[in-house]
């Protein structure tokens, strides 16, 4: 073993193995150095034994870890959402594992990773990091087989020493939802989307337009269509006929932010529910106003389109764009049911 040394300079005439830059070594407390050949074999054979036991702790250490983890130990490293480290072994910290359980039971439901995580990100459903949950973070989660009671080590798993959080029948829902290819999992989401301006949307001559839909292969393409184009009919409106719907739809829900955020919009909305309620405060309608984006992006599609009815009386598309006709009986409506906790709180 080396032990102190030091480096002198100079060039040799052959260069030691790992001597790049031409430095040579004169050892103090043994005799070798390597300006001679047998000092530069000394130094070489000290090195490729140094390397050996480097790669001889290396496989001890990897040995020991799989074998460990197919005890199922927990062997170290971040901490999954759900769990806590006590004694070296994975815990349930219950008010994360009800985090955990919620968006896999969601994922049921919605069948969308894309819409759940804007669902959890309206609600300020936090990672341990403090970050909003997205796509990225839900995808790791319901892949992560610790949440089943079991331990992963390259690629395969054994049972675990803790206890699962997800049982299997849950976990095999979830898997076969993700075993559908992405593209069609997209496709259904969106098949599944109602046409939230049905019955609401017309051509500047007041001829309506009703949600049409064509299908190349497995992808679903959806329009608001002109009757007078489906039927054929001689028309003066100099507008479009046929409109991709979810074009239309971002732009009328846009216009709907917009409109709600003015002055005008929420001064008529105080004015609606004082009518029945007296006593309410003005700047508690403007802040419950304020969370409308939250909620929207909260919403189920379902949900969306059950708003938009509420809060639109009409859409026109002409030459000029579109123009939104807003029921103010609607705001009035969804106003009082954003406040409803409140109010319920100021009861009791």
């Amino acid at each position: 073993m080396l032990r102190g040394g030091s480096l002198l300079g100079g060039k040799t005439g052959s260069v030691p193995r790992g001597n790049q830059h031409n430095v040579t070594f004169v050892s103090i407390t043994q005799s070798f150095n390597t300006t001679t050949s047998m000092g530069r074999l000394t130094l070489n054979i000290l090195l490729s034994f140094a390397q050996f036991e480097r790669e001889v702790i290396g496989e001890r250490i990897r040995d020991k870890f799989a074998a460990s983890r197919k005890k199922g130990m927990w062997m170290g490293g971040f901490v999954p959402l759900g769990y806590r480290v006590e004694n070296r072994k994975l815990l349930i910290e219950e008010s994360e594992a009800a985090i955990v359980r919620m968006i896999f039971e969601r994922f049921v439901t919605i069948g969308s990773a894309t819409v759940l995580a804007k669902a959890l990100a309206a609600k300020e459903v936090r990672t341990r990091r403090g970050r909003l949950v997205d796509k990225g973070f839900l995808y790791k989660l319901i892949n992560n087989r610790v949440y089943i009671g079991e331990a992963v080590h390259k690629g395969t798993s054994y049972p675990g020493e803790h206890e699962a959080i997800i049982d299997r029948a849950l976990w095999d829902k979830v898997h076969a939802i993700l075993q559908t290819s992405p593209r069609l999992r997209a496709s259904n989401t969106r098949s599944q989307t109602p046409a939230m301006l049905k019955g609401l949307i017309f051509t500047e001559t007041g001829t309506a337009m009703t949600p049409t839909a064509t299908k190349k292969g497995s992808k679903l393409y959806r329009y608001y269509t002109s009757m007078d184009l489906i039927r054929n009919r001689v028309t003066d409106a100099a507008g479009p006929q046929r409109l991709p719907a979810g074009m239309v739809e971002d732009a009328v829900v846009g216009e709907i932010r917009r409109m709600i955020a003015t002055p005008e919009v929420r001064a008529r909305a105080i004015t609606a529910l004082k009518s029945d309620m007296p006593d309410i405060d003005g700047k508690s309608v403007i802040a419950a106003l304020g969370e409308f984006d939250a909620l929207w992006a909260s919403l189920f599609p379902a949900e969306q389109a059950r708003i938009v009815q509420l809060l639109v009386a009409r859409v026109t598309v002409g030459t000029a764009g579109l123009a939104i006709d807003l029921r103010h009986d609607g705001i009035k409506s969804l106003v009082r049911g954003m406040m409803a906790p409140q109010v319920m709180e100021a009861a009791e």
